[in-house]
């Protein structure tokens, strides 16, 4: 398939996506960006290192933006505040020129990605037409919802 071909594929993609599929291909988007990263770390490639840990930066700022704060309670905060870690360690990475903080970031980030595929297979999942609103109190029951990370 021609590099063509697979942007459209992409953009046909993203334009009918629900929040949910949004979500995930972000994930998706910055876990390849880290291992791009990664990879260019390996070979010397310092442009194309920058410009993959700049890519996978971008991405972990959108995601946090994208946050419902006013919606939500505890997910949001823990979600802006491991947003604001991992924009951290890519930061190091590129700075230092060093392998650990991408190694990191890469677990951090394909957690999170398997955890929001969790929560899409899930029958009960509260709001699903906004995957980053919580309730906006916390439950009766003192529990931890399934969904919640």
């Amino acid at each position: 398939m021609s590099n063509r071909a697979c942007e459209l594929y992409l953009e046909e993609r993203i334009l009918s996506a629900d929040p949910l599929e949004l979500v995930r291909l972000l994930y998706d988007g910055a876990i390849g960006a880290v291992r791009e990263a990664r990879q260019a770390l390996a070979a010397g490639d310092i442009r194309a290192r920058s410009q993959a840990i700049s890519k996978a930066s971008a991405i972990v700022l959108e995601l946090n933006a994208a946050l419902h704060h006013s919606r939500g309670w505890a997910l949001s905060q823990r979600l802006a505040a491991l947003y604001d870690y991992i924009f951290k360690r890519l930061l190091d990475a590129n700075i230092q020129q060093i392998d650990a903080p991408l190694a990191e970031v890469l677990g951090l980030l394909s957690t999170l990605a398997e955890a929001w595929r969790q929560i899409a297979n899930q029958p009960e999942m509260p709001e699903a037409g906004s995957p980053w609103a919580a309730p906006s109190e916390p439950p009766d029951s003192g529990a931890p919802q399934a969904w919640s990370l």
